[in-house]
């Protein structure tokens, strides 16, 4: 008898018209998107309804400006800014000339010092002595025309920008110089030591510089207007400032508080020239010249505290031995 052989060949399933297996390289015949198709479903699955999504997106993100269309709103927004800055907060200044040697350095075809000009502080004070400012020159200076030039702001606006980098010439009209003496203060030069003498005091300042060792110019008493303030340049032999500026004498060389631009706080430019503007106020060092020093001032609260204790300790003793004498007496 012989064996039926086991067939290898699978059992036929059962027909499933539910099951029906695709091919994944199959094409739809119909024209439809799959990726559309199966983005209707997940949109189902999910709950959402909607449209149904295109194969090319309709959101895509718009194309980023190209450099060289934002250069020029870069450009205006930094010239806006440096318009405000400068007008109202601070601004940097070119020192044209030496007259400030050796505190400021300038001079005709080289680098010469850019200073930052605080020009809020003068909105609440008033310029002290020792302190360098920059200032529009009045009429005595500058001459009636340009004083009461009033400017054409956009002109202005354009000098501004191009003198801070070194771009145009400084305006003509500004000057730098340091503060000597102010409203009501009498100046005058010089002493046997050719010192300035302020209200008849002499100065002694540290900041002063007299080219080829000559001494500095005399000139008679002045007294400053109030509202006015008496400059001189560090370079004392070499600063049309002031002095050269009276029309004839007296006073009129003095410039206009209202006219101080702001006080010259840094030098930022060249980077080998970087630094404070030190304001030293020649008036207060003579002050506490003619003062005796601190050590000296502090003698009499010295001496106090040590006679306190021998003091003391003899009060106690008289007051003990004074009652001691009153207890035996009763």
């Amino acid at each position: 008898m012989v064996e039926p052989v086991p067939s290898n060949a699978p059992q036929d399933e059962p027909d499933n018209p539910d099951d029906e297996r695709k091919n994944p390289f199959e094409t739809p015949t119909d024209g439809s998107d799959s990726s559309e198709e199966s983005g209707e479903k997940a949109q189902a699955a999910d709950g959402v309804s909607g449209p149904p999504r295109s194969g090319r997106s309709k959101g895509k993100a718009k194309k980023q400006r190209s450099f060289w269309k934002e250069l020029p709103i870069l450009i205006g927004i930094a010239l806006v800014l440096a318009f405000v800055i400068q007008q109202f907060f601070a601004r940097v200044y070119m020192i044209p000339s030496g007259s400030m040697e050796h505190t400021l350095h300038g001079c005709p075809g080289c680098t010469p010092d850019r200073i930052l000009v605080d020009k809020l502080v003068y909105d609440f004070s008033d310029p002290d002595p020792g302190e360098v400012v920059v200032f529009r020159g009045p009429a005595s200076w500058v001459g009636p025309g340009m004083a009461d030039d009033g400017g054409n702001a956009v002109a202005d606006f354009f000098q501004m920008v191009g003198s801070a980098f070194g771009l145009a010439p400084p305006d003509e009209r500004d000057f730098v110089k340091r503060v000597i003496a102010t409203g009501g203060q009498t100046v005058e030069c010089c002493d046997e030591q050719n010192r300035v003498l302020v209200d008849g005091e002499p100065l002694d300042e540290p900041y002063l510089h007299l080219e080829g060792g000559r001494p500095q110019a005399s000139f008679d008493q002045v007294t400053v207007p109030e509202g006015y303030v008496w400059v001189m340049g560090d370079n004392r032999n070499n600063s049309a400032d002031s002095r050269y500026h009276n029309d004839g004498g007296g006073a009129s060389g003095a410039v206009p508080v209202d006219n101080v631009i702001g006080k010259a706080r840094l030098i930022v430019l060249p980077p080998s020239r970087w630094g404070i503007i030190h304001a030293e106020n020649p008036q207060e060092q003579q002050a506490e010249a003619m003062s005796a020093p601190a050590w000296q001032q502090g003698i009499p609260l010295a001496a106090g505290a040590l006679a306190a204790w021998p003091v003391l300790a003899t009060g106690r003793r008289v007051g003990t031995a004074v009652g001691g004498a009153l207890r035996r007496d009763r």
